[in-house]
């Protein structure tokens, strides 16, 4: 136990009653800076989660925003591993500032280990409503051209989000996956009735990417191409030679 414990001067409680003030978006700046400061001395769990606080707000003038925020994101990283903990719990809880979680998360972990928490991620989500669909596009994004095998059942159920931005995202990440059971999902997502045109088009790209056949389903996608894709003689959507 160090000196400032002793005196009251730094403890779990301590962080916790100083997000008031990191979070405080008026007034004078130097109160706020003055309490993320004291966090990034006080190597708690703790203060990692009430540091966090801060990436859900925004200041004005953006430049103290966008410093503050790097401040912040280096003290987070100065707690290391004790660091991963809050961040996961965060990125679990927090539907704002999912991007800058990852980006701590890839600084202080492998890469298949920000794969594995964006998947545990990923699979909670799919299983609760979230009014705001930025976090899955974010992590959506986060596994796309990634090579990992836990990925495509991770991300499948997102197809039939309510949000057309994320059945975008998530087409997106499973086209160069080649995962045969998302052969079936994208083309009854493409061929439904109720399809925004912008995702039918991902979706015509995702098949093109994947090459999977649109067996089952030939009429219904011919009557939907658009240039540039076509179906070839296997039932295949391919891209119009120039």
């Amino acid at each position: 136990m160090g000196i400032f414990d002793i005196f009251g001067g730094s403890s779990p409680d301590k962080a916790l009653k100083l997000k008031p003030k990191v979070t405080q978006k008026y007034g004078d700046p130097a109160s706020r800076q003055k309490a993320i400061q004291q966090l990034g001395e006080m190597k708690y769990p703790e203060a990692v989660t009430v540091l966090l606080a801060r990436f859900t707000i925004t200041v004005d003038p953006l430049t103290t925003d966008a410093d503050e925020k790097e401040h912040v994101f280096g003290l987070i990283k100065g707690f290391g591993k004790d660091a991963i903990a809050p961040l996961q719990d965060f990125l679990r809880k927090s539907d704002q500032a999912a991007s800058w979680a990852l980006r701590l998360l890839g600084e202080l972990i492998s890469e298949p280990e920000v794969i594995g928490i964006c998947v545990d991620t990923l699979t909670h989500l799919s299983n609760h409503y979230t009014r705001d669909p930025e976090k899955k596009v974010v992590l959506l994004h986060s596994v796309t051209d990634k090579q990992d095998p836990r990925i495509a059942p991770a991300v499948l159920p997102f197809l039939e989000d309510m949000s057309d931005d994320v059945k975008i995202a998530a087409l997106k990440a499973l086209a160069p996956m080649n995962h045969e059971p998302a052969r079936e999902s994208i083309l009854r997502l493409l061929t439904a009735d109720d399809t925004a045109r912008r995702v039918q088009t991902a979706a015509l790209a995702a098949l093109q990417i994947s090459g999977f056949s649109v067996q089952g389903y030939r009429e219904k996608v011919e009557a939907l191409l658009v240039e540039p894709y076509v179906l070839d003689k296997h039932g295949v959507v391919v891209k119009r030679q120039a």
